[in-house]
């Protein structure tokens, strides 16, 4: 199961693996209070993309498909992150005080349309190769 969290709420066991997907550190978080396992700025937005979107729920949509667009260019961080969200709970970090429309909200929309299909895929390879 693939989840989102802001960063600066506190780290629980149920949590599993706590990926980061901002491009800057949270500000005024020690690296010891944020328990971040991964961090993986390259799945951030860009620069451009993030200050044009500024959270701003009118911009959500056209924010979201070209997020999408931009995770295209990031085939191995997605892998990586597919591959535990099939084996483990995966918690997606944030630091935008918006719970609603952010990065992570986006990413997590984009993994689980495409996490199943994967899993799914492989399950049927696996089951073709015992026949």
């Amino acid at each position: 199961m693939i989840r989102v969290k802001r960063v600066y709420d506190p780290a629980h066991k149920s949590d599993g693996l706590r990926i980061l997907v901002d491009r800057m550190w949270p500000r005024g978080l020690s690296k010891e209070r944020a328990a971040v396992d991964l961090w993986l700025k390259d799945l951030a937005p860009s620069d451009a993309l993030r200050k044009w979107f500024g959270h701003n729920p009118e911009r959500w949509l056209q924010f979201r498909k070209q997020y999408r667009r931009e995770l295209g260019k990031h085939a191995e961080p997605l892998r990586e992150i597919g591959a535990h969200g099939c084996q483990r709970d995966v918690t997606l970090l944030y630091a935008a005080k918006d719970t609603n429309y952010n990065n992570a909200v986006a990413l997590c929309e984009y993994l689980e349309a495409i996490v199943p299909a994967r899993a799914a895929r492989s399950r049927d390879r696996a089951a073709s190769e015992r026949r």
